[in-house]
């Protein structure tokens, strides 16, 4: 008799969309890294708009675009997120961050002055894909085999939301109101960006430091679990090392002959590419369908950020620690020498 126990035995099992209880789980951990993905997007967004305030006749236009962004498309793209993420197999996961970190390693280390803060904020514009396969690797590392694996992934997920959900209320709050409560002195979440925002980046590097360390450890011991012998742990990370170095060097090179949104767009053809041929040889058919899931969610990624991308290329920092009010009037120097003219 056919039944549905039968019909499951013939069924792949896949890295990280085992069917039962392991498909729940999966989709936990999916929502869980698109709801840190969320809250990256968020502040991003927080700090181009002040930024973008600080000089409203230059960025008139870019502040007017992010205003007008739609926000269901948010919980469209969050929610196309969490499917890729959910889909994707943990071992090409895994070779995604530890790539990814390669590469921000690397970009760290040969920032040139003038275009450090730039590079930065690029960076983190380009890690969302990456942080989200970091999360996943990172929960689904720590929970293994853990006794109530699906109730810490849905206290996990509450806490995700609750930060999401805040992230994207502070986002909307700053859209409308931070003009107005940071020339009046009114509201202390404004004020506290007026006076800090430039220090944002410095937290989110901080934090995306440790989502992306604890990652990498996650990921390199679930890619050594499939191996039972050291010889076939050399055979996989021997030519994986020497293909992810050439990417990275490729990588930068072409990004600074050609930047913008058509070279990423094209680095991620190319690094998506290269782990699709080396996969073909030390890899299985189901990592080969994962690199295609993979370029999808890059590819997802670098289109909500296309506006930011745009702004960070045309940024100025200031050097100064702290930021004028928007509406704050200076005196003139007509005005200053009026009043101290003799009457």
């Amino acid at each position: 008799m056919f039944s549905l126990r039968t019909l499951t035995s013939w069924l792949p099992g896949l890295p990280s969309f085992q069917w039962g209880s392991d498909l729940t789980d999966a989709l936990l951990q999916g929502l869980v890294g698109a709801c840190g993905v969320s809250v990256l997007s968020s502040l991003l967004k927080v700090y181009f708009f002040v930024d973008c305030v600080r000089d409203p006749e230059r960025r008139q236009a870019e502040k007017k675009r992010l205003r007008t962004q739609w926000a269901p498309l948010d919980t469209v793209h969050l929610a196309g997120l969490a499917l890729i993420l959910t889909v994707v197999g943990r071992r090409v996961a895994a070779l995604v961050v530890l790539e990814f970190s390669l590469r921000a390693v690397s970009t760290l280390l040969s920032l040139g002055k003038g275009s450090e803060d730039t590079e930065r904020l690029q960076l983190y514009l380009l890690c969302q894909y990456s942080l989200g396969c970091g999360l996943t690797c990172g929960l689904s590392f720590l929970q293994e085999d853990a006794p109530h694996r699906t109730l810490n992934l849905l206290l996990a997920l509450g806490l995700a939301a609750l930060l999401g959900s805040g992230a994207r209320r502070l986002c909307r709050h700053v859209y409308r109101l931070y003009e107005l409560h940071s020339s009046q002195n009114y509201c202390g979440v404004c004020l506290t960006l007026l006076a800090r925002a430039e220090d944002l980046p410095w937290l989110l590097g901080r934090a995306l430091a440790v989502a992306f360390a604890v990652g990498d450890l996650a990921a390199v011991a679930l890619i050594n679990q499939d191996f039972l012998t050291t010889s076939e742990a050399v055979r996989f990370w021997t030519p994986l090392t020497i293909c992810y170095t050439l990417l990275v060097i490729y990588m930068q090179e072409e990004q600074r002959q050609h930047p913008g949104m058509q070279s990423q767009v094209q680095t991620v053809l190319v690094r998506m590419g290269g782990l699709f041929v080396l996969l073909l040889t030390v890899g299985r058919w189901l990592d080969l369908l994962s690199i295609l899931v993979s370029l999808l969610g890059e590819l997802w990624c670098l289109m909500g950020t296309r506006n930011l991308f745009h702004l960070c290329q045309i940024q100025d920092f200031p050097s100064q620690g702290r930021v004028l009010a928007p509406s704050q009037p200076t005196r003139s120097v007509a005005a200053e020498s009026g009043n101290t003219a003799p009457s």
